[in-house]
């Protein structure tokens, strides 16, 4: 079962590396292969088995993808010190921005579910 559920996961990657290379450069072919497994899911509506225990046993190891990071950054300080009012600045509108937008579709859900009560 854990077999098929890596398949699966190794499948998708493949498919969004595919779709990189051809089509996208510019996204990595990780993340369209995530997508891409994101929309088989929501059309399927269900996560098998198998593509849950693969997922579950791979997050055990989750912490150790976190451990290059945060090397990279002990390694580079002084570099992410020069620029840390560019990174600063960066993070706090990145953070307005998403928080405007996340307050405006929070808004537009709530209208549509409240739309939809009036409508039944």
């Amino acid at each position: 079962m854990l077999l098929r559920g890596l398949t699966t996961l190794v499948l998708f990657q493949l498919l969004g590396s595919m779709l990189s290379a051809l089509l996208l450069p510019m996204l990595p072919g990780a993340i369209l292969g995530m997508l891409l497994l994101f929309v088989f899911l929501m059309l399927r509506r269900e996560v098998g088995e198998p593509l849950s225990v693969a997922a579950n046993s791979l997050l055990r190891y989750l912490p150790l993808l976190l451990v290059p990071p945060a090397v990279g950054v002990m390694v580079y300080a002084a570099a992410i010190w020069a620029d840390a009012w560019a990174i600063v600045g960066a993070l706090v509108v990145s953070l307005l921005l998403s928080l405007l937008f996340c307050g405006w579709l929070m808004q537009r859900l709530i209208e549509r579910q409240q739309q939809e009560k009036h409508d039944v």
